[in-house]
């Protein structure tokens, strides 16, 4: 006999489609242009409220309100790294002004950098993050662009070429990374990072994993951190130094009234990270110039010009050969910067007592990366600390990037690559019973 199965159980209803995750309505891209306008409004206005209160309590104040709103203008794209230039000169030849005070480049950037960073953090963007970072980088160059256009003329006025080439840079450099930090610094995808990767000599391609990159990133960053923060101890104890010794670094009677004072005072604080990026190169070895064709490094100052009485300038130490005080001050430095970028790098080649993330070579490799970086972040800020404040001999005031940022890579090479390798191997050791 044949067995006939019977199915009598109904099939089961199928499940309802489940609902498509909610995105966040996109924003239009006006409100983005909005915002970086925004942003660029609030460090105008920033450095606006500072520079009329300077002029409004001053006893002899030079021209009219119009003249101050130049200056702020002025200042705030001088902060972006615009050039200016001087037209009321003794010979009648324009003479450009382009070292950039570092400190007041904080506000704007941080103002910027805040904004993109807001606009794609947790998906407010809609998914299209670098869209909405482009506009708001446009909506800042469209009022950078009005304020350059109002800043081209009077007796100290911007240069606008250099301003066209400057600040764009400077505010898409700002944008991406706010946009980077703000999607949560996302990593370069696997299957990119293999195509890159291929390219590359045999040799590196160990350090170039996750890990390696990571070792290498923080090795420079401590590096540039420890040269920066040295420099600014050096440049701190020449001052105290000469302080105690004489009355050239106080407040000379170079503006005698409060209003001269709180001037001088300011413009010695935003000239301050200048200043601790030329203490690092001095003790780097290049040093700097400050005009003249005189060098101020630790193997000797020569032909230095005759400094004007200001605060900062006090601590210029005098003419002559470099004496073991001297050598001693400047080896300690980047010996330091050296030490601290290998102690970064063997962190992160072994995180945890006996635990190895990274071989010997690939954390040979990642120090000697950490150099690299150290070097090109160091040549950044030398170039950027400096500049011309005239023509002839002032045409360069300042490190020369080049050589500080060569000087740079080759005291972190030396001391970091050996330095990573002995501290690898200390971490490795067994911990004891």
């Amino acid at each position: 006999m044949q067995s006939v199965t019977r199915h009598d159980a109904t099939p089961p209803a199928p499940l309802p489609p489940s609902p498509a995750p909610l995105r966040p309505p996109s924003v239009p891209s006006r409100e983005r242009l909005l915002d970086g306008a925004t942003a660029a409004g609030l460090g105008l206005a920033g450095i606006t409220v500072v520079v009329l209160l300077l002029w409004i309590t001053s006893p002899y104040p030079d021209g009219g309100p119009g003249g101050a709103l130049h200056i702020a203008a002025d200042l705030w794209l001088m902060a972006h790294g615009a050039p200016l230039v001087r037209t009321e000169t003794l010979g009648g030849v324009p003479a450009p002004v382009g070292l950039t005070p570092l400190l007041p480049c904080a506000l704007p950037l941080w103002l910027l950098h805040r904004t993109a960073r807001g606009a794609v953090r947790g998906g407010a963007d809609g998914g299209r993050p670098w869209r909405a970072v482009g506009w708001i980088g446009a909506g800042y160059l469209l009022v950078a662009a009005a304020v350059t256009g109002y800043a081209g003329s009077g007796p100290i006025r911007v240069d606008p070429l250099g301003a066209a080439l400057r600040v764009p840079l400077v505010v898409i450099a700002a944008v991406a990374a706010g946009g980077w930090t703000g999607l949560g610094r996302p990593v370069v995808p696997p299957d990119r990072a293999r195509r890159v990767a291929a390219r590359v000599p045999p040799a590196v391609r160990p350090a170039l994993t996750r890990t390696g990159l990571s070792a290498a990133l923080r090795g420079a960053a401590a590096a540039t951190a420890a040269l920066c923060a040295g420099g600014a101890l050096l440049t701190a104890g020449a001052l105290l130094w000469h302080v105690a010794t004489g009355q050239r670094a106080a407040f000379p009677p170079l503006a005698p009234t409060w209003s001269g004072y709180a001037s001088v005072l300011l413009l010695s604080l935003a000239l301050v990270p200048n200043a601790a990026v030329w203490g690092a190169a001095w003790s780097l070895g290049p040093g700097f110039t400050l005009g003249g064709g005189g060098t101020v490094a630790p193997a000797a100052v020569t032909d230095l010009p005759r400094l004007p009485d200001f605060p900062l300038l006090a601590a210029v130490p005098t003419e002559g050969q470099g004496t073991p005080l001297t050598w001693a001050l400047a080896v300690s430095v980047p010996l330091t910067a050296g030490l601290v970028a290998a102690w970064g790098v063997a962190c992160a080649a072994v995180p945890e007592r006996g635990r190895c993330a990274l071989d010997r070579w690939s954390t040979a490799c990642a120090a000697g990366l950490a150099a690299c970086g150290c070097g090109a972040a160091m040549a950044l800020l030398a170039g950027w600390a400096g500049g011309p404040l005239g023509t002839g001999a002032l045409a360069h005031v300042g490190p020369a990037w080049s050589a500080t940022g060569a000087a740079a890579l080759g005291w972190t090479a030396v001391l970091g690559v050996p330095g990573a390798l002995v501290l690898r191997a200390w971490r490795l050791r067994p911990p004891r019973p």
